[in-house]
């Protein structure tokens, strides 16, 4: 019997001998990839696995360079490599959203499942919205929480509909045009990955010679000073990322600052040097100096195997919370922001990023021996459907055959 709601754009089907599957190409903030109904998905982790490989367009097995993703959705990017697995859950009698991000990357077969994605969570109200597993918002203004199960972080999402129907649109650095706007509320992001603010235990630490900060706000990141590298924090992406000297030492450093950190794979164990060497997800890594603009702060951010042609909301996040904590690198740079004081306020910090500034909203109090606490971040998003429809799996194994048959 079909697991699926009868929802047209979210049932599987087979057309010419061929199975097809459903699902919704989005961008949300400045990433693109798939979300998917997770009952369309199968339990077993294999046959997950080998599904999201066929529709992103990766290598089955092992490592593949130079492929481009031609047979799939995938854009070669990390930025462009996610997928959300998404379902609609009870909590206090009210829906709730539920996503599980899968990182994948086009030049091997590996899938990383161990951290969220800010940017593209801002796509699931309006996939909800449009697949009809959440209710239509009426006018104004709708809220519904997003718990990430990679993370245990929770988010709210806002989107808001005008009296003619369409939603509230805005723009975002990166995105050129106005698409309909997402404002997203992290709730208690500290410690979303390891359980501490501050996971080494300090503030600042020494790692291969550079001072860096190690902060986990919505996700785990190490902070450098772009000064010790000879850099700016102004510079064109590009530009670093063919700077092969640049690039190894920041590997160094953020391999090194993550056995500091104590990062854990999702079964558990601990994070070898190597695995973190060749981590597409965590620690993210950035770069910080002066601002040149109107923001308080310059960043150039790493996902960390790539550069970032803008800068992902949750290391901005994370990012801006570290400049409201003294000590810390980004504070020694960061100008022009309130005080924290001994009661939670709205503290905004502007992030000047390659695309321009990203505006986020850090809720904090100190207590008075100095300690500071993160209570919630806020960042605004837009997002887009890129199409709606069915992908037909030609190279589908009898295993993921068979399961899916089963489903229609």
């Amino acid at each position: 019997m079909p697991l699926l709601p009868a929802l047209p754009d979210l049932v599987l089907r087979q057309r010419c001998g061929v199975i097809e599957f459903p699902v919704h190409h989005m961008r949300g903030g400045t990433s693109t990839g798939l979300v998917l109904h997770a009952a369309c998905v199968p339990p077993d982790l294999a046959l997950r696995e080998e599904l999201l490989r066929h529709l992103m367009g990766t290598p089955q097995s092992g490592p593949l360079p130079g492929n481009r993703q031609i047979t799939g959705l995938g854009r070669g990017a990390p930025t462009s490599n996610k997928v959300f697995l998404a379902e609609v859950e009870r909590h206090a009698g009210r829906p709730r959203l539920v996503s599980t991000l899968a990182q994948l990357a086009g030049e091997h077969a590996h899938i990383d499942w161990s951290v969220n994605c800010g940017n593209m969570s801002s796509a699931l109200q309006l996939w909800g919205l449009d697949s009809g597993v959440i209710e239509a918002l009426a006018i104004g203004a709708h809220d519904i929480d997003i718990r990430n199960t990679n993370t245990g972080v929770i988010t709210t999402s806002r989107m808001t509909r005008e009296l003619d129907g369409s939603f509230t649109a805005s723009s975002i650095p990166g995105v050129p045009g106005h698409f309909p706007r997402v404002d997203l509320f992290l709730q208690q992001p500290a410690g979303a990955k390891t359980g501490k603010l501050l996971p080494t235990g300090n503030v600042q630490d020494q790692v291969h010679g550079y001072d860096v900060s190690c902060v986990d706000v919505a996700v785990p990141m190490v902070i450098a000073l772009a000064s010790q590298f000879g850099k700016t924090a102004q510079e064109p992406v590009w530009e670093l990322e063919v700077d092969t000297a640049f690039m190894q030492a920041i590997r160094q450093v953020w391999s090194a600052a993550g056995l500091l950190m104590g990062l854990r794979r999702r079964d558990g164990a601990s994070m070898t040097r190597e695995e973190l060497e060749r981590s597409e997800t965590i620690p993210k890594f950035c770069i910080v100096g002066a601002a040149a603009r109107e923001g308080n702060i310059a960043v150039r951010y790493f996902t960390p195997q790539a550069g970032h042609a803008s800068l992902a909301v949750s290391g901005g996040c994370c990012l801006a919370a570290a400049c409201l904590i003294q000590g810390t690198v980004a504070h020694g740079l960061a100008h022009g922001l309130q005080p924290v004081g001994l009661a939670d306020r709205d503290i905004e910090v502007g992030i000047e990023n390659p695309a321009g500034i990203l505006d986020t909203t850090i809720v904090a109090r100190q207590d008075p021996a100095g300690h500071i606490a993160i209570h919630g971040a806020a960042y605004r998003r837009s997002a887009q459907i890129l199409l709606r429809g069915h992908v037909p799996l030609y190279q589908a194994s009898a295993a993921l055959k068979a399961w899916l048959l089963k489903q229609i």
